[in-house]
């Protein structure tokens, strides 16, 4: 197994850690292993494609282990800092992405992520980062007002990528 994929896996790895670690209100803690997992997620794809390493396995698992970190993380917030509803408009997006990346590929198409995704994703692995240090530091109001403009720029972001991605890609709902 090449380097790439090992940090694919150390992402995912970190995730029970990282949920231990919120549960139990160590938020230092779980921002730390938060964000070096979310590092593993530029890092793991720079050496892929410098190193000529890029597998189906990473292709799958990669976006796979962000979305593991990421929601399992939005998950943990719910109610506050993040509203249930918000994390419903999020998941629909993924799964309507999802769902459609998979008709294409029945289908021998592969549908690569777009910018706008891309975007989305950075967008949210700032915004739990800093959702993550407001209980820590909770009277530091320029802190839960970064965080809350990161969350809501991340869902502005994840409902223009879906739509983006459903318009550029409605051949899909046309596939047999």
């Amino acid at each position: 197994m090449n380097l790439p994929n090992k940090l694919t896996i150390a992402r995912v790895i970190a995730v029970p850690f990282f949920i231990i670690f919120y549960m139990r209100g160590y938020f230092i803690a779980a921002f730390i292993l938060f964000t070096a997992a979310s590092l593993t997620d530029m890092l793991d794809g720079k050496i892929a494609r410098k190193y000529n390493l890029v597998t189906n396995f990473g292709k799958i698992m990669d976006p796979l282990a962000d979305k593991i970190l990421v929601y399992s993380a939005f998950c943990l917030m719910i109610p506050e800092p993040v509203p249930g509803w918000m994390f419903i408009i999020i998941l629909a997006r993924e799964f309507t992405v999802a769902g459609m990346r998979t008709v294409a590929a029945s289908e021998g198409i592969v549908i690569a992520a777009g910018m706008s995704g891309k975007i989305k994703t950075v967008l949210q692995m700032i915004a739990v980062p800093l959702l993550l240090l407001v209980p820590a530091f909770p009277d530091f109001e320029p802190l839960y007002l970064a965080a809350q403009a990161f969350l809501w720029a991340s869902l502005v972001m994840t409902v223009y990528s879906g739509v983006e991605y459903v318009w550029k890609n409605k051949e899909v709902f046309s596939m047999k």
